[in-house]
């Protein structure tokens, strides 16, 4: 899935799932990773590097990917 629609499907996720903190994303798109970093920026979310495909997205508390 190119970028931005993992984007896209995680803030989906995120709104159908209200309850829940932390979500996994996986994408091998090389865009994905600098486009988390401007959309944490943009949200307040938190976004964690697991590995060049993975990422763990936490509610609130806005991180660089840095």
């Amino acid at each position: 899935m190119k970028c931005p629609l993992p984007i896209i499907e995680l803030s989906k996720s995120m709104k159908q799932h209200p309850s829940e903190n932390s979500f996994l994303l996986k994408s091998d798109d090389v865009a994905t990773s600098p486009d988390l970093n401007a959309w944490s920026r943009m949200t307040g979310n938190s976004v964690r590097v697991i590995d060049r495909e993975s990422f763990e997205i936490t509610r609130g508390s806005a991180a660089s990917l840095d």
